[in-house]
């Protein structure tokens, strides 16, 4: 037999969504079997799986170690790279996720930068063993595996579920750095409309609306100008896949390093010159509104991830540095 109690991170879903995770090999068929046979029991009693669990809620499995084990696919996630963590409370993390990294897998062996979060709070104490088996941390917003910068994540399910709501809202602001070709002289605010090929994982902008389509919105400014190349801070309005990226090419200034979306030529130059293989694009700043309960840290504050040392150096040979640019940390 074993016995789960119910803690904060499980309460306020129903059981046999609990049970669904706990044991996540299994067909649904075979745990409402077992609750109708008892050999599931909530708080010593029989349970139809419709129930709403509650802190302090006990569940007992009277089945064999080896049933449980054969039904649940619980995995230590690898030993984490040492994570830049920007700010932690009980709730949740900031992180600077460097160029590179996964924000999630896209397959079964990837890790990812959940998997690190994952082991990170293994290691402090912040996670268990047995609560993986019903509750997953998870960042709350991704970036592209090639671009840097501020991820939000969850370490209980209130403060996954508060952080979501706020990106789903918009109410927090997020700011982008990122070198484009070209010499922008002053800001503006763009809108148009973005279409996704799933197959090849591309996107298109236009300026009219299109079966499928969704609406984006962007603001940037100019901070600095080099040779042919200008520094932007960019305010994500909608976030949309490869929104900066590709919103920024329809508009002749496509981001230095981009091999997607970006300028064959422009590129050329930076991969000889630096070696730049990806976006230089940076999640640079998150600034959060008024909160009050979980997220009650967070209120009103502003968080920055400072650059990867190979975009700051790029940035100080091209002469795209002020000295109030905020770059000196």
């Amino acid at each position: 037999m074993q016995e789960i109690t119910i803690e904060t991170n499980e309460a306020g879903q129903r059981l046999d969504k609990f049970l669904g995770k706990y044991l996540n090999e299994a067909p649904k068929s075979f745990y409402y079997k077992m609750l109708r046979k008892k050999n599931i029991v909530l708080n010593d009693k029989k349970a139809s799986g419709n129930e709403r669990l509650s802190v302090g809620d006990s569940v007992k499995f009277y089945l064999s170690d080896e049933t449980i084990e054969k039904f649940s696919s619980l995995r230590i996630p690898r030993a984490a790279s040492k994570l830049d963590i920007i700010y932690e409370d009980e709730h949740v993390l900031l992180i600077n996720k460097p160029a590179g990294m996964l924000s999630q897998k896209a397959r079964r062996e990837d890790v990812s930068l959940v998997e690190h979060l994952e082991s990170y709070l293994l290691s402090t104490g912040a996670l268990s063993r047995e609560s993986l088996r019903a509750f997953h941390p998870s960042i709350c917003n991704r970036l592209d595996r090639n671009t840097s910068g501020i991820v939000a994540a969850g370490k209980t399910l209130s403060g996954l579920q508060e952080m979501g709501e706020l990106f789903k809202t918009r109410s927090l602001k997020k700011y982008y750095w990122c070198l484009v070709k070209g010499i922008v002289k002053r800001e503006r605010h763009i809108k148009g409309y973005l279409l996704k090929d799933s197959i090849t994982n591309k996107v298109t902008i236009s300026p009219k609306n299109t079966k499928d389509s969704l609406a984006i919105e962007t603001e940037y400014k100019p901070i600095a100008r080099g040779d042919g190349v200008t520094l932007l801070e960019v305010h994500l309005i909608t976030g949309r896949t490869h929104q900066i990226r590709a919103h920024l090419a329809s508009i002749h200034h496509p981001i230095v390093g981009d091999f997607k979306y970006g300028e064959a030529e422009i590129n050329q130059v930076y991969l000889r010159k630096y070696g730049v293989r990806s976006q230089l694009l940076h999640a640079r700043r998150m600034e959060f509104p008024e909160l009050t309960g979980v997220l009650g840290g967070l209120s009103n504050r502003i968080f920055t991830a400072a650059l990867p040392e190979g975009f700051y150096q790029i940035l100080k040979k091209e002469g795209c540095l002020l000295d109030d640019s905020g770059l000196q940390e």
